[in-house]
């Protein structure tokens, strides 16, 4: 089971609301709580696989980004935990942080054509942000029994920004 649902905000701390706050936190966070409780109830005893994606955002922390960031910084610590709860019901939980991704959501936003994604793409080693083909394959390596023995971990993405 794949948690890639999400949505961001960016705001300075001067224009955050209790709604701003709730949106983001109900959907990134709650959200991936309750998909993955029940997901688990579909799994046997063979188990599987749960992977959240959560952002590079958790641990870069820019401006205006605050509420955002500590909605991916909860995810990676869900992850860690789920991990070890599940591990004994064979079930792996295991995160990806991807940098700036090319998606329909960072077009709507206005992101892809930013002075942000200038920004990043000055900062990022390979010169560019990620597309989703570069996102896909963890997914499925993460998905397959060829990651048999990786639970609790993150696997950063991010043409090398950190």
């Amino acid at each position: 089971m794949v948690n890639n649902a999400g949505i961001y905000e960016f705001s300075p701390i001067e224009d955050i609301t209790e709604q701003h706050f709730h949106k983001q936190f109900d959907l990134n966070v709650l959200g991936l709580i309750l998909t993955s409780q029940q997901a688990v109830k579909h799994f046997d005893s063979a188990g599987g696989s749960i992977i959240n994606i959560s952002s590079i955002v958790s641990t870069l922390a820019p401006p205006n980004a605050s509420i955002y960031s500590a909605t991916k910084a909860a995810v990676d610590a869900i992850t860690k935990s789920l991990a070890k709860e599940l591990g004994p019901r064979h079930i792996r939980v295991n995160c990806i942080n991807p940098g700036m991704v090319e998606t329909e959501g960072t077009h709507t936003a206005g992101i892809t054509e930013s002075e942000g994604r200038q920004q990043t793409e000055a900062q990022t080693p390979l010169g560019r942000i990620g597309q989703p083909q570069d996102i896909a394959p963890a997914v499925v390596f993460l998905a397959s029994s060829d990651s048999a023995w990786i639970t609790g971990e993150t696997l950063y993405i991010t043409g090398g920004l950190r």
